[in-house]
């Protein structure tokens, strides 16, 4: 039985009369439910959580805490000694409650921590959670940027930095949606950090989920005919609206993306989810003229016309025939097709049907991702990898404490599918807690990481944008327009 709890505790609270508690101690990582450096109250899970929307659902999988004080919420393995109480009808949903909580020191324990000699040397799968990683301090200075830009990568033609998932410039939200809300900077963040371009993306199912009472973004109900349609239409005219207000440059050809600069910046246009195309793939041509649609993921938090989620039970086993038929198009067209948030199965299907590249655009490596977690084990990766394409890693605190650690995140990733086949996809704004990269300022922090982990100045370049701008060009060349 896999979970945080171990079934002898289970078992030992099942055999509990009422309320009776169980004193106990046990290990996991901290999800946390607001964006602090620490809290009393939050969700200990089996594997270091990705985002509050991927909470598991399975009772022995996740214990709500309350703690006898603040505990740092750091990105590392935590070991806590608490009373375990068993919850019998819960509003929230919760199964097991451990009150009175205090973290236990495991400085002491040499399997608590991992050095980064020890990074550098163990295998891919060795150590994937509970990292504690050296290098660059947690709060950053604008003296600390400016001497990592000084010591940074200088762009060559023809490789430029590229974020390949993306949602800043106050692009999304429902409110600034429907209400035309103020955009926020983006533009000025990625001149000065020296960012060319990002796959800037909107999303069309936000009408019909929300963050339920047990902390996951979740599908509510079901849209109305024409509904979800009618709010991509508004967020594209939101997202060239941002374009027009910040001076950006639209990506609409390879050539395009090969030239860009951060000097001047520019921006893909993507689509998180195609529930815009309620099941019709002629919209998909209307997009790609229309918005210069150029980067299209299927799925997002709502099983659709298109293929199955990660993060909800799967309804068609994977990917659908209209979703077959959007990659089809999107391959005649000269889109690229990412694969974030779909099953195992639909990438599997997906990799089947396409003559292209697939993206699978914001993740990170688990050997073995727990249920209805965003992350994705070696084979997903491969699979990506072998159409030619690339994963993109993505940063949230509590996956990887610092810069230092989201580099060894990208080395993980590396040791699985190959120097090539990995990116940047930092989810920019789109993350439900802290991030590690909250800031396009801080891409020369991120590189000096990169270069401090032992990737070579080349390696970094690939990683940070060569990649995107080969499976761009194996896509839109290809494609017929």
């Amino acid at each position: 039985m896999g979970g945080v709890l171990k079934p002898v505790a289970i078992a030992a609270l099942e055999g509990a009369a009422g309320d009776e508690a169980v004193e106990i101690e046990i290990e996991g990582w901290i999800s946390p439910f607001e964006a602090e450096p620490a809290s009393r109250y939050f969700a200990l899970v089996e594997e270091s959580p990705c985002c509050i929307g991927c909470l598991p659902r399975e009772a022995a999988r996740r214990v709500e805490v309350f703690a006898e004080d603040d505990i740092a919420i750091d990105g590392a393995k935590v070991r806590l000694r608490g009373r375990l109480h068993r919850l019998d009808h819960d509003d929230a949903g919760w199964r097991f409650q451990l009150r009175e909580a205090r973290r236990i020191d495991t400085r002491a324990d040499p399997e608590a921590n991992f050095t980064r000699r020890r990074v550098l040397h163990v295998g891919a799968m060795a150590g994937l959670t509970g990292l504690t990683a050296l290098g660059l301090p947690g709060c950053t200075t604008p003296a600390d940027v400016a001497a990592a830009r000084a010591q940074g990568l200088q762009p060559i033609e023809g490789t430029p930095t590229v974020d390949v998932h993306s949602h800043d410039g106050g692009l999304i939200g429902l409110a600034r949606v429907q209400g035309h809300g103020p955009f926020r900077p983006l533009a000025e963040p990625m001149r000065d950090g020296g960012m060319a371009v990002v796959c800037l993306a909107i999303v069309s199912d936000t009408p019909t989920h929300h963050l339920t009472p047990d902390h996951r973004i979740r599908p509510f109900r079901d849209p109305a005919p024409g509904e979800l349609q009618a709010y991509g239409q508004l967020s594209f005219e939101r997202l060239h609206a941002l374009v027009k207000a910040q001076g950006l440059a639209i990506v609409a050809t390879a050539d395009d993306l090969r030239r860009a600069r951060s000097d001047r910046p520019s921006i893909v246009v993507s689509a998180e989810g195609g529930d815009f195309l309620e099941g019709r793939v002629e919209r998909v041509d209307q997009a790609y003229t229309q918005w210069t649609l150029r980067h299209l993921q299927l799925t997002h938090y709502r099983v659709n016309e298109l293929g199955d989620i990660q993060t909800e039970a799967p309804v068609h086993g994977g990917l659908t025939p209209v979703g077959a038929e959007v990659i089809r198009r999107c391959n005649r067209l000269g889109i690229v097709v990412d694969v974030a948030h779909g099953t195992y199965e639909l990438v599997q299907q997906a990799a089947a049907v396409t003559t292209r590249p697939l993206v699978l655009s914001h993740t990170s490596l688990s050997p073995k991702p727990a249920a209805r977690s965003r992350l994705i084990s070696p084979a997903h990766a491969r699979v990506v990898a072998d159409t030619g394409g690339l994963i993109g890693i993505w940063p949230p605190k509590a996956r990887f404490p610092d810069l230092p650690a989201l580099a060894t995140g990208m080395a993980r990733m590396v040791d699985v599918v190959g120097v090539d086949h990995v990116a940047l996809g930092s989810d920019m704004r789109g993350l439900t807690g802290p991030s590690v990269f909250d800031s396009y300022r801080d891409l020369p922090l991120l590189s000096k990481a990169m270069l401090d982990h032992g990737f070579s100045a080349d390696e970094v370049r690939r990683i940070l944008g060569g990649n995107y701008v080969r499976v761009f060009g194996a896509t839109l060349e290809a494609g017929s327009g």
